[in-house]
């Protein structure tokens, strides 16, 4: 294992061990949640050395910058790739052919644009819903900042869980950046009551994930219900810096 290997080996691992703690100390099961490997913006060496590391889920925010990945990288077995990313209605038809989950569907425009685009593949795919839990205007997500306006909700989450060729596996958020993780907790807490509503009104779906939590406050999002967290800079460390013709 080349040293960069071996530094992604040692901090992933660190990082799972936190998770296991967090999971005992909130006495959760062992394993139950999953860790997303974060490698939006990093370059291919950094993300070839994560997969000799032995990272099994890899997270990315710009579709075609994930495929180039995985052009370049070739079929790998037991890979998973999950789009965590914010995706336009034009880029919707990259996501059934080439993601095992997508985290964050935030629209039923877009919901209605990825099921047209599983159907003519003939797919069905994972995705979860994204709410906006804290009400910062630059996140996506259904806003559910107010508890009073959540059955206004219930129309549109009807209409995706209709759709033939999606199927809803559970909820995901990016709550407000905090300097102190326990910050973020009542975020996280809101997620999982949210998914606790839903759930009531329509048990026929799948409402087993939650996807919330990163590098800077994964151990909160465990104690709060996560069963995947998003790890990106605290195992690959910093990102380059973004070039300016960089289109997305």
């Amino acid at each position: 294992m080349n040293p960069l290997s071996a530094s992604i080996h040692e901090r992933h691992q660190q990082t799972l061990d936190r998770i296991a703690a967090a999971e005992r100390a909130s006495g959760r099961a062992p394993g139950s949640t999953r860790l997303v490997v974060v490698t939006k913006s990093q370059p291919l060496d950094v993300v070839r050395a994560a997969l000799e590391a032995g990272v099994k889920i890899l997270g990315e925010n710009y579709a075609e910058e994930a495929i180039a990945k995985m052009d370049a990288l070739g079929p790998r077995p037991g890979l998973e790739w999950h789009m965590i990313g914010h995706v336009q209605s034009r880029k919707a038809d990259l996501i059934p052919a080439n993601f095992s989950l997508m985290h964050s569907l935030d629209s039923l425009k877009l919901a209605n644009r990825l099921d047209r685009f599983a159907g003519e593949r003939g797919v069905t795919l994972p995705v979860l819903l994204e709410f906006n839990v804290g009400g910062e205007v630059s996140k996506y997500g259904w806003w559910v900042v107010n508890e009073l306006q959540w059955p206004n909700l219930l129309p549109e989450v009807e209409a995706v869980l209709k759709l033939g060729h999606l199927s809803v596996r559970g909820l995901m958020t990016m709550p407000p950046l905090e300097e102190d993780p326990q910050k973020t907790r009542p975020y996280f807490e809101r997620l999982r009551r949210l998914r606790g509503y839903l759930a009531e009104r329509f048990p026929q779906a799948e409402w087993s994930e939650l996807s919330m939590g990163t590098s800077a406050d994964f151990e909160a999002a465990v104690a709060e219900g996560a069963t995947l967290v998003r790890v990106g800079t605290a195992i690959l460390g910093p990102r380059p810096p973004k070039v300016e013709n960089d289109a997305r």
